[in-house]
């Protein structure tokens, strides 16, 4: 076999190679790219919660206002207004500890209550956190229970918006009152709390005398690791074209 004929399948055998390198490079830039824009995104959805929880307190939003409410544009807004813990179940929706609350640690419940507004609307309260309820209803009542007073009386929280359930999540146990999720629409439909407002108050203030349930304020904590990711693979990019070119460089050697 001549020179020609072995130097045509070499050729082709490095087009292949080459053509698998520029899509791999092309791939991992990509990605690269992309965590840059995610970057940020997230820097400035931090920097935007970060403002709306240190924001002063705003009016509760009005009822026309509530279709046009999005979690990516009003979640986390600091609101204050009057209303009156309604005497109707409360539900305990079960966390093992909170992302938001740098104040709560290990399990217990949140205490979700309904409360009426001056025009006879409702909202559901996020109350505050009870230690150690979630095979306890009766530790969850005697908490509650000095909330529902029938005065109105000035509540300051932050606005939050349902949770959907995940595959592995555990079905809600109505019998106990207990869920899984903050999902506030489905505690309403299944005792009766009426009609709701779409979104929920996470309850920054007053604290009960008693200290339970815990209300307090949020703090927002995202890993903002975005460049690290860019950084690999751009890294790994690189890494994949170098090694394409010490290649064709040792094929010409020889």
């Amino acid at each position: 076999m001549n020179q020609t004929q072995t130097a045509a399948p070499r050729r082709r055998g490095i087009f292949g190679l080459a053509l698998i390198a520029l899509i791999m490079v092309s791939v991992l830039a990509s990605l690269g790219v992309w965590q840059l824009r995610r970057k940020d995104e997230k820097r400035a959805l931090i920097s935007a919660l970060t403002e709306r929880l240190a924001g002063v307190p705003g009016a509760l939003p009005a009822v026309v206002e509530w279709p046009a409410l999005t979690p990516a544009r009003d979640e986390f807004r600091r609101v204050s207004f009057s209303a009156s813990f309604e005497s109707k179940p409360d539900v305990m929706v079960y966390s093992s500890g909170s992302a938001v609350r740098d104040d709560i640690n290990g399990p217990g419940t949140w205490a979700f209550v309904p409360a009426r507004l001056a025009d006879g609307r409702s909202v559901v309260i996020n109350t505050g956190f009870v230690q150690n309820t979630m095979q306890d209803r009766a530790q969850q009542d005697r908490a509650v229970k000095p909330l529902v007073t029938g005065a109105p009386v000035t509540l300051t929280g932050y606005l939050r918006f349902p949770e959907t359930a995940g595959t592995l999540t555990p079905a809600d146990d109505v019998a106990k009152r207990l869920w899984f999720v903050r999902d506030h629409r489905t505690m309403a439909k299944a005792f009766g709390w009426g009609e709701v407002a779409p979104f929920y108050i996470d309850l920054e203030s007053p604290a009960p005398a008693s200290g339970v349930p815990k209300p307090g304020p949020l703090h927002v904590h995202l890993k903002d690791d975005h460049l690290q990711y860019a950084i690999t693979w751009f890294g790994l990019a690189l890494v994949v074209a170098a090694a394409f070119g010490f290649w064709v460089v040792g094929q010409r050697r020889s």
